[in-house]
């Protein structure tokens, strides 16, 4: 069975998060997952939901802040396997393109 996550761990604090996120996302490679991180969060992939909720924690509770908000949204579809690569070639191939737009965000 495969887990993905969508993980958004952040220290509330004024300026940037960078540092703090960075340990959050480095506390992702003690554990069994594959991740990919965007803008936004952190998407992860694990075979079982409890190494999911491990590395999650693990994440969290990499932030050194005094306050820290996190969410963890899960799709945990047990009637069969599918990776997020999978669930993101389903989008594109509903859409006839990929799934992005490499537009200049200046303009």
């Amino acid at each position: 069975m495969t887990v993905v996550g969508f993980l958004s761990v952040a220290p509330v604090i004024e300026g940037s998060m960078a540092e703090e996120v960075a340990e959050a996302v480095d506390a992702l490679e003690d554990f069994d997952v594959a991740y990919e991180t965007t803008p936004m969060g952190t998407t992860i992939e694990a075979d079982e939901i409890g190494e999911l909720f491990a590395a999650a924690q693990a994440a969290h509770e990499a932030v050194d802040a005094d306050r820290v908000s996190t969410v963890l949204k899960i799709d945990d579809k047990r009637t069969r396997e599918g990776s997020a690569e999978e669930k993101v070639a389903g989008v594109e191939d509903a859409l006839g393109r990929p799934a992005r737009n490499d537009r200049d965000p200046d303009v």
